[in-house]
């Protein structure tokens, strides 16, 4: 049926009645049947194994009932462009929601052409967006940590930078390194080296807000972004790493830095976007991270320094 102006004698009526209600009875999807005006005349039994809902329960009803209210908009881009398939979410009578795949056709009058009724097929497409969502996050997600990948955090940054930009507001970044982490990996072996890495990830989330994104930057390196964030705030959120880091209490003989155990340094780099500003790319935040980072080092290790930016408002 899909994508197709069916034409009929008498849609309501006689053999092609008789035809439809075959086809729709046995169906795994939920055919309905709508007038112009979008009321439900018919909904096959298939609506109650789906959404809960008895086909008595929706017949009499317009569709628009039973979407979500912000998926709305799609359902008006399905009837201008009938017989496209559409994705929504449809919701269930308990009042959670699941994916469907809608597509309308229109049935006209065979001796008039003028349009009579809709055909909608809806098909449950939940466990296909759920694996099309888990894809997505594999691709962005490292799979040693669990933080964000390299790509992901280059769009982030990205997208928070030019956000900062055009608000004229602020956004810091901390870069941090494992202290001595090649001289761990040649004691203890690589093994455990990726098991301080996980370690060391899972204390950095532990501390973050919902608005920060944390990746592995590379090797042993994790990028923290933090929107919104003046310096006395991402420093604070950078102690707050340091001493999670500090509690974690793995052991690394011969790091004199960490009284024993492993360390992290971290460099914590604000941007202020200002009219007049001199930089323009979030490439100049990542600079200045990694140097208030080397700054750390070279100060001792197992501490914060910072950085200050000035970039160039609206660009």
């Amino acid at each position: 049926m899909s994508g197709i102006t069916y034409q009929v004698d008498n849609p309501v009526c006689g053999n092609n009645e008789i035809n439809f209600q075959l086809l729709t009875e046995y169906s795994v999807d939920i055919i309905c049947r709508a007038r112009m005006d979008r009321v439900l005349d018919y909904v096959s039994p298939a609506s109650f194994q789906i959404l809960g809902w008895k086909p008595e329960e929706m017949t009499g009803r317009p569709v628009e009932d039973f979407i979500l209210d912000e998926d709305l908009p799609v359902l008006a881009e399905a009837i201008a462009h009938q017989g496209r398939s559409v994705l929504l979410r449809m919701l269930k009578r308990d009042g959670s929601t699941v994916w469907m795949e809608n597509r309308a056709s229109l049935v006209s009058d065979s001796a008039t052409g003028e349009p009579r009724q809709w055909v909608v097929t809806m098909r449950d497409v939940t466990e296909r967006k759920a694996l099309e969502k888990q894809l997505s996050e594999l691709a962005l997600t490292d799979g040693l940590t669990g933080l964000a990948n390299r790509r992901a955090f280059d769009e982030a940054l990205e997208r928070e930078w030019n956000l900062t930009l055009r608000e004229g507001s602020q956004i810091s970044l901390l870069l941090l390194d494992i202290d001595h982490f090649k001289e761990f990996n040649d004691q203890y072996g690589h093994q455990v080296g990726d098991d301080c890495l996980r370690a060391v990830a899972a204390a950095v989330r532990g501390v973050l807000r919902t608005s920060d994104i944390a990746a592995r930057y590379g090797g042993e390196e994790i990028a923290t972004i933090l929107p919104s964030t003046d310096i006395a705030g991402a420093v604070e959120v950078a102690e707050k790493m340091r001493r999670a880091i500090d509690a974690l209490r793995l052991p690394q003989e011969g790091h004199p830095e960490g009284r024993g155990y492993v360390s992290a340094s971290i460099g914590a780099a604000t941007a202020l976007a200002r009219q007049g500003g001199t930089m323009s790319t979030p490439e100049s935040l990542l600079l200045a991270a990694d140097t208030a980072m080397y700054k750390a080092k070279n100060g001792g290790r197992n501490r914060v320094a910072t950085a200050l930016v000035v970039a160039a408002m609206g660009g």
